[in-house]
């Protein structure tokens, strides 16, 4: 389990800094217009929102690995949080922060 600690703390690590780099204030943009004209400031707009959706995603994955870490601590790290059942082997491989059994993720 030291192994498994220690690759969910590196990869919550990973995700905060990823977080930290999203979450910092835009530069200097000078004067940019959001009218009806695609523009600087529509790329500007579309951009952030994608930043936006990618920070989302990455907030969850955090929830996810920090909700693998407290299993560990319990001694349940390995089995499904909705169904108790054993969560496979090659996906917490794939996924060592996967709390849920493929049928209950699919049902997510």
């Amino acid at each position: 389990m030291d192994a498994t600690r220690t690759t969910l703390l590196d990869k919550k690590t990973e995700l905060e800094e990823q977080m930290a780099v999203l979450e910092e204030l835009p530069g200097e943009r000078g004067e940019i217009s959001f009218g009806k004209r695609v523009g600087e400031g529509t790329s500007i707009a579309v951009d952030r929102l994608s930043q936006v959706a990618v920070h989302d995603k990455l907030q969850l994955t955090k929830v996810d690995v920090e909700r693998a870490l407290v299993k560990v601590d319990e001694g349940t790290y390995g089995t499904c949080d909705v169904c108790g059942r054993a969560i496979g082997d090659g996906r917490l491989e794939a996924l060592p922060w996967a709390t849920l059994c493929v049928d209950d993720s699919a049902k997510r």
